[in-house]
């Protein structure tokens, strides 16, 4: 194995010390005619790790050439340079991966919860990461925006808590550094915009951050399983108003105070939270200066360097905050160097309990005098939600899925339901529907015992709030009004199913291809449904 030599603070310039405090992103570049080509980032990105002038990598895994990159950045650095990747639902690109992350929290398994981060950490450490951003630790609050329902591990903090050190715990045993997000992981938004799109503003008070959100980070604090934390754009007016969090020294000091000494790092830079206040340059140096040990562009890392060091120049980046992020950074670089994994390969029994966790994360309810499996032989029209890109044919065959990693299949659910409910029709539905689309589902509706509707809510960033169209709720209350809906059936963020009325029988399950068969399984008879809802939805 190669020897690594830690940098040493005295000996670094100035130039060297502006590039420690960022996190050089190698990644497929947008607009190449504005910024660069992948292969021009990657070497800047090498000559700075030999001029000893970077303090971390971001590499998404999902990045065709992601293990090349990896490897040249190893090639490269002498010294322990970090190697950040995200693993929210386990490694994309990997075989091991879950459904979002709240469907760890829908297990409402320690066991499992451990067990997923470790095998992340294990396979991420063999593909050559050392840092993982998990666990999230943001609660669920309501709202139908892509991050906390989508994501989170539920609303009870000390459920949360314990939930985020298993993970944690298993990241640690694999080998990896733990970074907790997103903080501050405030609750109370003032409008209901996706904080990629637009600035949002939060309401929640210093008092109710350390009463209620902050818990979790304090309880990974106490276990000392928490080397680093991600900063989220959030705006919270009762600490620093106008300020996003990111570039508030009063938001980072409320978690400093309770005694946390690791490292900072941004969310991505290319946010509206915070770029659309600040604009691309200027925000860099804020961020470093507020509190931040790393920024994370998320474009261009030429740019970025120098825009670190226009920063300096222009007295946004003070010498005394340049330092005392400097060092953090070179803790973090030394913590990497020592850490040993308690685990290196991925058991048979890793691989079963993992696979569980998909399975073992749908939810049930029935009203009385309802159970919750369905006739197998009765003849239910099943209505089908599918993306609105996808090509149906009259005869309701799916063709086409442009899901994001392809966890929703409309086909291979079709196909499972037609085999398990002989007797009964699979209509496939787009998720704007035409007028005609809509009356033919009612009129064909009135043919079979019952209705049962699938419906998803994917939550990709930049999409806005996550609702059901209006067409869709407008057809499933047409339904539900004459008793036709007996049975509804989910993936994903809860929180749109507040729209609909009450329906007898709900199923509810998580963003993964394993999920779907489980609930269908669940829908059967033939699999319990043992999930807890992160966000108890409360039906009109």
């Amino acid at each position: 194995m190669k020897e690594l030599k830690e940098l040493k603070f005295e000996e670094l310039s100035l130039d060297q010390k502006l590039g420690m405090v960022m996190a050089g992103i190698i990644r497929p570049i947008r607009c190449e005619d504005k910024y660069e080509t992948f292969d021009q980032n990657l070497e800047f990105v090498l000559n700075l790790i030999r001029n000893h002038s970077l303090g971390a990598v971001w590499v998404p895994p999902q990045c065709e050439r992601s293990a090349e990159a990896i490897q040249k950045v190893k090639e490269a650095a002498d010294y322990p340079i970090l190697i950040f990747t995200d693993a929210e639902s386990g490694l994309l690109g990997s075989k091991y991966l879950v459904g979002r992350h709240n469907s760890i929290g829908m297990t409402g398994s320690e066991e499992l919860a451990y067990t997923f981060g470790k095998v992340v950490a294990i396979e991420a450490r063999n593909a050559g990461y050392n840092v993982v951003c998990d666990p999230v630790v943001d609660m669920c609050n309501g709202w139908g925006s892509t991050g906390a329902n989508a994501r989170s591990l539920g609303n009870n903090p000390e459920m949360v808590s314990k939930l985020a050190v298993a993970i944690a715990r298993g990241l640690r045993d694999g080998g990896v550094l733990t970074v907790a997000k997103h903080y501050p992981s405030a609750q109370k938004k003032t409008i209901n915009i996706d904080g990629h799109m637009a600035p949002s503003d939060y309401l929640d008070t210093k008092e109710d951050l350390l009463n209620y959100s902050l818990l979790p980070y304090l309880a990974l604090m106490k276990e000392d399983l928490i080397d680093g934390i991600m900063c989220g754009h959030s705006t919270l007016a009762n600490i620093d108003p106008g300020m996003p969090s990111t570039v508030s020294k009063k938001v980072h000091d409320v978690i400093r105070e309770q005694g946390f000494e690791g490292f900072f790092v941004t969310d991505a830079l290319d946010m509206m939270g915070l770029k659309a206040k600040f604009g691309d340059t200027k925000a860099k140096g804020m961020c470093v200066e507020a509190g931040n040990e790393f920024i994370l562009p998320w474009f261009s890392a030429r740019k970025a360097y120098f825009d670190l060091q226009d920063c300096y120049k222009e007295g946004i980046i003070s010498d005394a905050r340049l330092d005392e992020a400097v060092k953090r950074v070179l803790a973090a670089q030394h913590k990497v160097n020592m850490i040993e994994p308690k685990f290196t390969e991925i058991t048979e029994k890793d691989v079963k309990d993992f696979k569980r966790i998909n399975r073992e994360s749908i939810f049930a309810r029935a009203d009385e005098g309802y159970e919750v499996p369905i006739s197998r032989d009765g003849k239910h029209f099943i209505v089908m939600l599918v993306q609105n890109e996808t090509d149906i044919a009259d005869t309701g065959k799916v063709s086409v899925d442009t899901f994001t990693n392809s966890w929703y299949k409309p086909e291979k659910i079709q196909e499972k339901l037609l085999a398990s409910f002989p007797n009964s029709t699979v209509r496939a539905l787009r998720q704007f529907p035409t007028p005609n689309n809509n009356m033919d589902v009612l009129q064909d509706s009135v043919d079979y015992d019952d209705v049962v509707f699938i419906t998803f809510a994917e939550a990709p960033a930049y999409a806005g709030s996550d609702h059901l169209t209006h067409r869709n709720v407008a057809l499933i209350t047409a339904l539900q009004i004459p008793g036709r809906l007996q049975t509804l059936v989910h993936f994903g963020n809860p929180y749109p199913l507040e729209e609909l009325p009450h329906i007898p029988r709900v199923i509810i399950g998580c963003m993964s291809t394993d999920s779907t068969m489980a609930a269908i399984d669940v829908l059967t008879g033939e699999q319990e449904a043992k999930g807890v809802l992160t966000y108890d939805i409360k039906l009109k």
